[in-house]
């Protein structure tokens, strides 16, 4: 499938700015079933961008205006080939073991009531691909899933299940502080979710490290598998290093296009998506 992307965001500054300086996190890059065939990136007022790495390998530029008024406006555009590989991630750019993935964050704490909740799986398989399921399905029916505005941070894990609601990147949150409480490796993912009526969105999801498989996308509002629809863009330890604009202001209004292109397999049912996992984990073995 061929997904087209145009993410447009307007980042609001305190009068009187003198120099903006931001950082961007909205550039993918290649992996096994994914295929970046364009990208571009816009800002206004015009400016040089600086293209780096962070330490997750993830492309991000930096950029300085002068005297840039009340705000800035940045909009990225391209096409992404992308493959439907039943949720496993490969071929992706790995800078640290898995077990780096365990170490949590303020946003992922592991507080009693997590615990708690994460140890609900441990009777729903013998193995960690069977609880990580069970996990993104007793999330979804647990745990509803609600608009974030641009400018409102994520709730931490133990926030959502207080409150049973949570944006994606809240309910990303909670999945993650479950698996690690499981002894599961999970991390954070941004992205792009196309839709075939080109409303599609932006969005983060989890990605957990199953041994003989490797690492395995979950969205849990969703409660799927990331399947071809989805453009991956970052990776992070919670929704703080995924971050698609981090500078001085604040983001004011955000539109996201993302449609598919070209016809291809639908999202698979959560149990024919386990099994397919299992399937190309034996065969890699």
């Amino acid at each position: 499938m061929r997904v087209r992307v145009r993410h447009k965001l307007v980042h609001a500054l305190e009068p009187g700015t003198r120099t903006a300086i931001a950082l961007l996190r909205v550039t993918p890059r290649n992996h096994d079933g994914q295929y970046v065939q364009r990208w571009s990136l816009d800002v206004e007022p015009d400016c040089r961008l600086y293209p780096h790495e962070d330490a997750f390998g993830n492309l991000t530029h930096t950029f300085t205006v002068e005297a840039p008024g009340d705000e800035i406006i940045l909009t990225a555009s391209g096409e992404v080939d992308t493959q439907d590989a039943s949720g496993i991630v490969r071929g992706t750019l790995e800078r640290f073991p898995p077990t780096l993935f365990l170490r949590p964050t303020p946003l992922t704490t592991l507080t009693p009531e997590v615990a708690q909740f994460a140890r609900l799986v441990l009777d729903a398989a013998t193995d960690d691909l069977g609880r990580l399921h069970a996990l993104m399905s007793i999330i979804h029916a647990e745990v509803k899933e609600a608009p974030r505005a641009p400018a409102a941070p994520a709730m931490g894990a133990a926030d959502v299940l207080k409150a049973k609601a949570g944006c994606p990147g809240g309910i990303t949150h909670l999945f993650t502080a479950c698996a690690q409480s499981l002894g599961i490796p999970s991390r954070h993912v941004s992205g792009y979710v196309a839709e075939a009526d080109g409303n599609g969105h932006a969005r983060e999801w989890a990605e957990a490290y199953v041994p003989r498989i490797g690492w395995v996308a979950f969205d849990c509002g969703r409660s799927l598998c990331a399947t071809d629809s989805y453009v991956r863009v970052a990776v992070g330890l919670d929704a703080a290093g995924v971050t698609l604009l981090k500078g001085m202001g604040v983001t004011v209004k955000e539109e996201v296009q993302a449609r598919e292109t070209r016809g291809g397999p639908r999202a698979p049912t959560s149990g024919t998506s386990a099994q397919s996992q299992r399937e190309q984990g034996q065969r890699d073995q």
